[in-house]
């Protein structure tokens, strides 16, 4: 039996598709004739933050992908999957790696309660504190010590996306592509730019470039 919950999701599809419809009697057709998005968005799958919304962006305008505390990770065919569409067929040319204070998984990381299968991918968060752990070991307040490791994270996995070969094939061949980190505040709905950015191979450690084939 289908809950009112349940039914109310068909029914604000219709009130949204007639309120689209209303400003703009060609919306879906324009829509209908493919997508050619400026900005890549990889953030947390956190219900508060919403892509499209947090930049005032309309459908269309913004490729997302989603996974607990916007996590990069080298091995993750699902992301690597996306990124490589994202670059080489869409052509995207800003990437917006974007945390979000309060983040359940970056929580989870500084703990050490079990939850299961997610072991495994909190484990990749643990590694940014080890990372950053002399930093981070000198804040003594819990609030603050969560806030700057929020950020932390967010700015390894713009490094982590930028280490990649789709992102250094890209800046081989000359296209432009931006990368870009984000922390975004739920309690305010402002987002903190990390002034963490990458544009070419150059700004990349030699130890991290590969070499072109």
């Amino acid at each position: 039996m289908k809950s009112d919950f349940y039914k109310s999701l068909i029914e604000n599809n219709k009130e949204w598709v007639l309120s689209k419809l209303d400003s703009d009697p060609e919306f879906f057709k324009k829509l209908e004739k493919g997508q050619q998005p400026p900005l890549f968005w990889i953030g947390c799958s956190d219900s508060r933050v919403p892509a499209n919304e947090i930049i005032g962006g309309k459908p269309g305008e913004v490729f997302v992908h989603r996974n607990i505390a916007n996590m990069v990770v080298h091995s993750d065919m699902n992301m690597l999957s996306v990124l490589d569409y994202a670059v080489n067929v869409l052509k995207i040319k800003h990437i917006i790696v974007c945390g979000h204070y309060g983040c359940g998984g970056v929580k989870a990381a500084l703990g050490n309660k079990s939850y299961g299968l997610a072991d495994n991918w909190i484990r990749h968060i643990r590694d940014v504190y080890r990372h950053h752990q002399v930093s981070l070991g000198t804040i003594k307040d819990k609030s603050e010590l969560f806030d700057r490791f929020v950020e932390y994270n967010t700015m390894e996995q713009v490094y982590n996306l930028a280490k990649t070969s789709i992102v250094q094939n890209a800046w081989d061949r000359g296209q432009d592509l931006y990368l870009h980190g984000w922390v975004y505040g739920v309690g305010t709905g402002i987002v903190k730019d990390l002034d963490v950015n990458f544009e070419c191979n150059s700004q990349l450690e030699e130890f991290y470039k590969l070499a072109v084939v």
